[in-house]
């Protein structure tokens, strides 16, 4: 039996543009590229995708925590949390994913390759984030569920346009990467507002816990 030859091959040139591309979606979606990554691994339509990103568990979890974050991610303040718990999880994702693809080739060294997908991945998770406490200053839920479509739209086109184009897709990145850097720059004043809300609303919520104190008879 012969086997199917692979629609995409990463060659040593694209494995660093993958990395940048990969970098920047795992701010956005960090289980959406495991996720991705490893059906067009598992399914043959790369030959190169780590092996690591393949197995049925790693899909499994990447499937049910992406369902999680896809329901988390479009309702309002609760995007924010989850955001916030993710600050960490998602540069780590961006690190690994990137050490995985360049071990996988062995063109670029791992460790450098996981200094470049984690720090991009930390910059688009905190324009990512910056965003959603932008988005949650304004009292109407809709936007919220517009830009998480288009959030997990954009990072799916980009890592599939990434396995075939992947010096094309890294263009395309850093101006998304750019023009995101400029937008929280114009967007703080309704952070701050967002910030604001939040500590009143906590404020709130403490006074509303707290005993009223009875007055003498």
């Amino acid at each position: 039996m012969t086997r199917r030859r692979p629609l995409a091959t990463i060659t040593p040139a694209s494995v660093l543009p993958l990395v940048f591309t990969s970098g920047w979606a795992s701010g956005v979606n960090a289980y959406a590229v495991v996720l991705l990554l490893g059906i067009f691994g598992a399914t043959g339509l790369s030959d190169d995708v780590p092996e690591a990103l393949q197995r049925p568990d790693v899909l499994i979890a990447a499937g049910v925590l992406f369902l999680c974050e896809a329901v988390a991610d479009k309702i309002p303040y609760v995007d924010s949390a989850w955001d916030a718990a993710h600050t960490v999880i998602r540069p780590v994702s961006g690190a690994v994913v990137a050490a995985l693809l360049a071990g996988q080739s062995g063109s670029v060294p791992e460790l450098a390759a996981g200094a470049v997908g984690g720090s991009t991945a930390l910059v688009s998770h905190l324009v990512k984030a910056g965003t959603r406490m932008a988005v949650n200053s304004s009292p109407e839920p809709f936007s919220n569920i517009l830009v998480s479509l288009a959030e997990d739209l954009g990072v799916a086109a980009l890592i599939t346009f990434a396995i075939f184009h992947p010096v094309a897709a890294a263009v395309v990145t850093g101006a998304l990467l750019l023009a995101g850097v400029l937008m929280l720059y114009f967007l703080v004043s309704r952070i701050r507002r967002f910030l604001r809300r939040r500590a009143e609303r906590r404020a709130e919520k403490r006074l509303a816990r707290s005993p009223v104190p009875q007055r003498p008879a």
